[in-house]
């Protein structure tokens, strides 16, 4: 596809997920208490965005996963939590 196709195909559909995640942030902030270690990894996933080149979409994906190879005994809880933890 050109790029004019793309933009045509994706571009609101972008445009409203762009304005989601602003208004996601705006509710965060507007929140009481500190925030947990997902906020940092969000917002460290997000400066892969300016990012240059085809490969965005993997930095962001790699950045919020657990980079490690070995299995854990123990699941820490019942489900997954979307980010990566490296304090832990």
């Amino acid at each position: 596809m050109t790029r004019q196709q793309v933009l045509d195909l994706y571009f609101m559909d972008a445009r409203c997920k762009l304005i989601e995640l602003a208004a996601f942030l705006d509710r965060v902030e507007r929140g009481d208490g500190d925030a947990d270690f997902r906020l940092a990894a969000f917002r460290k996933a997000l400066r892969h965005l300016h990012d240059p080149g085809q490969t965005r979409a993997e930095a962001v994906l790699n950045s919020l996963s657990d980079p490690t190879s070995e299995p854990v005994a123990k699941a820490p809880g019942k489900g997954a939590i979307g980010a990566w933890n490296a304090g832990e």
